[in-house]
């Protein structure tokens, strides 16, 4: 969350007797929050086992580390922290002029690539 604008703030409402989540048009699959660092990442992870808060435990995803775990309604709550960063493979000045993968889906990329449409 930073200063000013619509990521300011982030509103809370506990309503229990609302049904369980559910994924369709208009749900919400997913919701991100950001750590800064690495030693707050896993403070974060500590937390949630302290609190017996199933998670996915850490996560590599190349480019940053993620943590997923669900809120009591079945909403899937992430904690990823800022880094490496998407230039961990390439320039910054390049980022974005061909399709770069994380290592673990080089193997699948021809399959990613047939089902991109050209923009």
């Amino acid at each position: 969350m930073g200063a000013g604008g619509a990521a300011a703030e982030l509103h809370v409402r506990v309503e229990p007797d609302l049904e369980m989540a559910r994924l369709g048009a208009g749900g919400v699959h997913h919701v991100a929050f950001r750590t800064p660092s690495i030693d707050e990442y896993d403070a974060w992870f500590e937390r949630l086992n302290q609190m017996n808060i199933r998670s996915s435990g850490p996560i590599d995803r190349f480019y940053f580390r993620s943590l997923y775990f669900r809120e009591p309604n079945g909403i899937l709550f992430e904690i990823a922290t800022d880094g490496p960063g998407f230039a961990a493979d390439e320039p910054l000045d390049q980022l974005g002029q061909h399709l770069a993968l994380p290592p673990f889906l080089e193997n699948r990329r021809r399959e990613i690539e047939a089902g991109l449409k050209p923009i």
